[in-house]
């Protein structure tokens, strides 16, 4: 069963929360947060992308960027912009954008349920990116960030968190992209103890949504300071634990996740709707085609818009890897006709997130840039919930979760 237990969190003062909070780092580059951040000196970005503050030249991986990070925290905290909680507190977190409410538990989870499994991964880490968010907290001794978790819906914790939220609001603002943050404490002691009673005999596992190279770089670190000090897993150290915030899986929203590809692989577009009969029935489409079911695609060529819906024979609906449309993809296009075989490493395709729309990949063909674009179908939690529980894992840029948590709302002191 999953150990989830409450913190002291560092956390912005109410007046400064909506100043503070940032985007994760990861959804966006140096250049772009450095204009985020732009006439903003309190903003998280400093913290968690400490590389805007040296020239573009400068190598963002040298260990004075990271103390950089933890040199502008500290400030945060000394200027009384950021302080700590006097007790141990759980979270309500609630998120919404375009109508939809997503509530989720701000709280550590154990390190050693990484390692045991009972957090359960869908993804391969890159070493690089790794070890990035692991020089971050080896520099700080901070989870600056959370990592997004999700876990099967339990009525019991639902109806916990909705008499949290009758209670005052502790942040209420809506963020430069339009999505509402609102938070609330829980730091009642039988309410803490009901909550950590609840993950351990209702919540067999949990799931990692968003933020594997987070996860795996918060336990791994974790573990290292658990041994440089001879601790072990019940003596009650914060390095045995990590911060995330668990939302129920019934209340998450995974949008499509597209491909964009530079070439034709020498092929004219005649020649490629050719091949691409022999595993598909292809339509053409007056609009824009978003998929509307599994195993549908649409493909964005020259200025016409095709629905290309997979054949018998080309998936296995009995294998949850080989039933995904972005194994479709690779197994009948990808692969055979654009020799595109690596996803992580090939330079020929890109990913689009769905928030951005599929008039970006109409912008990315119709610049040159890209040749052609395919439109998916998103994956559900019941799919990622399906993989995870097999030991399998997904296709790379397979699931978008929005909306994104705002980072710098929270932070984990590991060195307590």
């Amino acid at each position: 069963m999953s150990i989830f237990v409450p913190f002291k969190a560092f956390r912005p003062t109410q007046e400064n929360a909506k100043s503070v909070a940032s985007k994760p780092y990861d959804v966006l580059n140096a250049k772009e947060a450095k204009l985020e951040a732009k006439g903003n000196p309190v903003s998280f970005y400093n913290v968690i992308k400490p590389e805007i503050n040296f020239p573009e030249d400068s190598n963002f991986y040298a260990p004075e960027v990271y103390l950089k990070g933890k040199e502008r925290f500290d400030n945060l905290v000394s200027q009384n912009i950021i302080k700590q909680d006097a007790s141990n507190s759980y979270y309500v977190y609630e998120l919404t954008m375009d109508g939809h409410v997503q509530t989720g538990l701000v709280g550590c989870c154990a390190i050693d349920d990484y390692f045991n499994n009972i957090i359960k991964k869908h993804e391969l880490t890159r070493p690089d990116k790794e070890e990035d968010r692991k020089n971050h907290i080896r520099a700080s001794k901070l989870n600056y960030e959370p990592v997004f978790l999700s876990y099967p819906q339990v009525n019991a914790i639902d109806d916990l968190v909705n008499d949290i939220k009758s209670n005052n609001v502790v942040y209420d603002f809506i963020a430069d992209d339009g999505i509402r943050h609102r938070l609330w404490t829980i730091d009642e002691a039988n309410t803490l103890d009901q909550i950590e009673s609840l993950f351990k005999t209702n919540v067999p596992s949990i799931y990692i949504a968003d933020g594997h190279h987070r996860t795996a770089a918060g336990a791994l670190v974790g573990q290292e300071l658990r041994n440089s000090r001879n601790g072990n897993s019940n003596d009650n150290g914060r390095d045995n634990y990590f911060m995330a915030v668990v939302f129920p899986d019934n209340q998450l929203k995974i949008l499509d996740y597209n491909r964009v590809v530079k070439d034709l692989n020498g092929l004219s577009e005649d020649e490629l709707i050719e091949k691409l009969q022999e595993n598909f029935t292809i339509e053409q489409k007056e609009n824009q085609y978003r998929p509307e079911t599994m195993h549908t695609f649409g493909m964005y060529l020259n200025n016409k818009w095709y629905k290309l819906t997979a054949k018998d024979g080309t998936y296995n609906d009995n294998d949850p890897v080989g039933q995904l449309d972005v194994t479709i993809l690779s197994a009948n296009v990808l692969e055979p006709i654009f020799n595109i075989v690596d996803l992580r490493k090939d330079k020929r395709i890109d990913f689009v997130g769905g928030m951005r729309g599929l008039g970006e990949l109409e912008k990315r063909v119709d610049s040159g840039e890209m040749k052609v674009a395919f439109s998916m179908y998103p994956v559900s939690m019941k799919q990622l919930i399906s993989i995870s529980d097999n030991d399998l894992i997904m296709p790379p840029k397979v699931t978008w979760f929005e909306p994104k948590l705002r980072s710098g709302l929270f932070v984990h002191n590991l060195d307590e």
